[in-house]
């Protein structure tokens, strides 16, 4: 028997909460491709996926997942389509999937720009119900030096609308982004804009640099020296101590050297226990010991 094949190119990647969402290409590669830190998508362009595409791979879905309930669009931000587009998608997916429930995506914080309150509670209403955002941090200084295209204040506008249109989201910072003493101000920036803010999950990963990323270079060339693992572990803990939102915290992925989950604040001081027992217990070189052994996140 031969099983018909989904249009999916170059990297896939979803959240760990999206397991069990069916997974959906709309979009490979990334608009932007200019964040230093960044290999995920490393050489492979941008490519946005035809409505007809689309339209073949939902007919396939609906062959063999005809009940699914969850919706996640895959590509590094599938948000950057056009206010339009995305209604053309959601209206497809409405008419293949009718038991549909929710479908979400990646974003760039520029991509919500172009969308009007009034646009997102349109999306919202077809089922839109969360996007992932990579915001980093809100340290000025450092998403000017990543390249990242966006500061603080585009950070707290753009959520804000997502606030007011209902669509929920979560959002991921990269630990250790900053360099060698600057953690702590990163922490702290990021918590002031946060806390005006109702992210859902903040998602922490911890910098890892590969060879296929323009910081690598950087730091062959010393020009930028990453923040030691113990300066790493105090900066996580100054984030979390500054955030006085309810949210949850998702700290477990592979690049976290003490990993951590909890929802703040109900869990916020055996959180801060946890980094203060392991700041005093673990040397510095058993720490980025274990960074170096990581090949791939």
């Amino acid at each position: 028997m031969i099983y018909p094949e989904l249009h999916f190119t170059g990297q896939v990647w979803r959240p760990p909460y999206e397991a069990s969402s069916q997974l959906l290409q709309l979009t490979s590669g990334c608009t932007w491709h200019k964040c230093k830190f960044c290999s995920l998508y490393h050489g492979t362009p941008f490519r946005m996926s035809p409505l007809s595409e689309v339209e073949e791979d939902l007919i396939v879905i609906r062959q063999w997942q005809p009940r699914a309930r969850r919706v996640y669009l895959t590509g590094a931000n599938p948000f950057a389509l056009s206010y339009n587009k995305l209604m053309d998608v959601a209206l497809l997916l409405r008419k293949y999937l009718p038991h549909m429930v929710s479908f979400g995506m990646f974003a760039r914080v520029t991509d919500i720009t172009s969308k009007t309150v009034e646009e997102l509670k349109n999306l919202h209403h077809l089922k839109l119900d969360s996007i992932n955002i990579g915001i980093e941090t809100a340290h000025d200084p450092t998403l000017e030096r990543m390249n990242k295209g966006y500061h603080a204040a585009d950070i707290l506008e753009q959520l804000t609308k997502l606030d007011e249109a209902g669509i929920r989201y979560n959002v991921f910072y990269l630990n250790g982004l900053s360099g060698k003493g600057n953690g702590e101000a990163s922490a702290i920036a990021t918590a002031e804009v946060l806390n005006q803010l109702h992210p859902c999950i903040i998602n922490i990963v911890s910098l890892t640099i590969f060879p296929e990323s323009q910081l690598y270079q950087e730091v062959q060339d010393g020009t930028y020296i990453e923040e030691p693992e113990i300066e790493r572990l105090m900066e996580m803990r100054t984030l979390i101590d500054k955030l006085n939102i309810r949210v949850n915290l998702l700290g477990h992925h592979i690049s976290n050297t003490v990993p951590i989950t909890g929802a703040l604040p109900d869990d916020k001081a055996a959180i801060l226990r946890e980094f203060d027992k392991a700041i005093a217990q673990f040397p510095e070189k058993e720490l980025k010991a274990y960074r170096s052994r990581i090949w791939h996140l």
